[in-house]
């Protein structure tokens, strides 16, 4: 059971009691992301979450902020995506006002000092640094960037480096002031509380502002793709990262569930059919996998390998080949129900976590959906047939739309265009 309660400013409160644990989780999501950003400014919204971090007038660095988190033995931390931002204290239920009130004082008072800000543009950098030396971390990025190439979709979150070392105070500040007001906030309680002490401490630490709309996206333009692309990144590595996908579907749109269903069937678990079709059958690949990526305007469907390079081609051979054979002859009865089965578990599974059950409810609420429980869902997901899970797969798996990013040692494309356009 939840409660959604929508205040005057426009902000919503998610309260989700539990009463099974001891814990509580205390998380505020800003509908803001790297796709809110200019090129100019790309990275802002990941620096301003580190800032929130570096001080208040009252907690005067980010030693007093955990300091005073880890003496509870709380855990904490803050995430920024493409389209949100957020930030999470779980702690012991009897420190409750502590979570709620540091998360208040940072995201209301954190001070922005240049000596903070100059310091941290270091810190990014190391980060960036750190994803792009390890190739399993950092292909997403290529691929998104091959995927979405001169969209805002196109851009990392964490930005160019030249830009985390060269953007102004006032640039990461009047960002912050732009984008984090009430109406574009959702607050979620998860955990053992009652309504009543959540919403105290919620309405005297995030006091009632003026009214004002959620941000809304900028859909990204229409794609007009007539052949196959292929963007690769060269590096000497025994394991070679390779993801093909194809646009598809956003996750706002009905069809999403049956998106999830197709991915899970094709490469979702140790039993799909790229596992045991290329790994255990043909040895082409310690790992691979299919998942959906998805956005409020558009999404992709995605197949991910890690490889040896001496069989990078072959594997792509066999990877077009099941890709072919579910778009052309489809998928049984026996494995929608297996999916079904796989994807109700893991969603029960993830939703004992009160986190986990938190973030499923406020990322609703973040899309503008009607919330719907587990249940609801889980209903919708049984009313998926055999011919939506195949029409699906014709619609998505088309060749003159495949885009193919490679990290390893390799240079030039024929060979990998040729697969992918015969």
């Amino acid at each position: 059971m939840f409660k959604r309660i929508v205040r005057k400013d426009g902000s919503v409160i998610i309260l989700v009691p539990k009463r099974d644990t001891k814990a509580i989780t205390f998380e505020v999501i800003y509908k803001v992301g790297s796709r809110q950003e200019t090129k100019a400014i790309n990275g802002a919204s990941h620096f301003v979450e580190h800032l929130m971090f570096k001080g208040t007038d009252r907690r005067p660095n980010t030693a007093n902020i955990a300091k005073e988190l880890d003496s509870v033995g709380a855990e904490y931390n803050a995430f920024t995506g493409k389209e949100y931002t957020g930030y999470y204290i779980t702690a012991d239920s009897r420190h409750m006002p502590l979570a709620v009130d540091m998360l208040s004082d940072m995201l209301y008072n954190s001070k922005f000092e240049k000596k903070e800000v100059d310091r941290e543009r270091g810190v990014i950098v190391e980060e960036i640094n750190m994803y792009e030396d390890n190739p399993l971390m950092y292909m997403e990025d290529v691929f998104e960037n091959l995927l979405f190439k001169d969209t805002v979709l196109g851009r990392s979150i964490a930005g160019p480096r030249v830009n985390i070392q060269t953007i102004p105070r006032n640039s990461l500040y009047n960002y912050y002031q732009k984008h984090y007001f009430g109406g574009n906030a959702v607050i979620g309680v998860a955990g053992k509380f009652t309504q009543a002490q959540a919403l105290k401490l919620v309405d005297k630490l995030f006091p009632i502002g003026k009214k004002q709309a959620r941000n809304k996206i900028k859909a990204v333009p229409a794609f007009r793709q007539t052949k196959p692309e292929v963007k690769i990144v060269k590096r000497d590595l025994e394991q070679v990262q390779l993801m093909l996908g194809f646009r598809t579907i956003s996750s706002v749109d009905p069809k999403f569930m049956t998106a999830q269903l197709l991915g899970n069937i094709l490469g979702a678990t140790m039993s799909s059919r790229l596992f045991l079709n290329i790994r255990e059958r043909r040895g082409l690949c310690y790992f691979i996998r299919a998942s959906i990526g998805a956005y409020e305007d558009i999404g992709s469907f995605v197949v991910h390998a890690g490889l040896n390079k001496e069989k990078v081609y072959e594997a792509l051979e066999a990877i077009k080949e099941e890709l072919n054979d579910i778009s052309s002859k489809g998928i049984t009865k026996e494995e929608l129900k297996k999916a079904k089965d796989n994807i109700r578990g893991r969603m029960v599974l993830k939703m004992e976590n009160a986190n986990s059950h938190l973030n499923f409810l406020m990322s609703q609420e973040l899309l503008g959906q009607q919330i719907k429980d587990l249940e609801a869902k889980l209903k919708e997901m049984d009313k998926i047939t055999i011919k939506q899970v195949n029409d699906l797969a014709k619609q998505i798996v088309k060749w003159p739309q495949a885009n193919l990013a490679i990290i390893g040692p390799f240079e030039n494309k024929n060979k990998f265009l040729k697969i992918l356009s015969k």
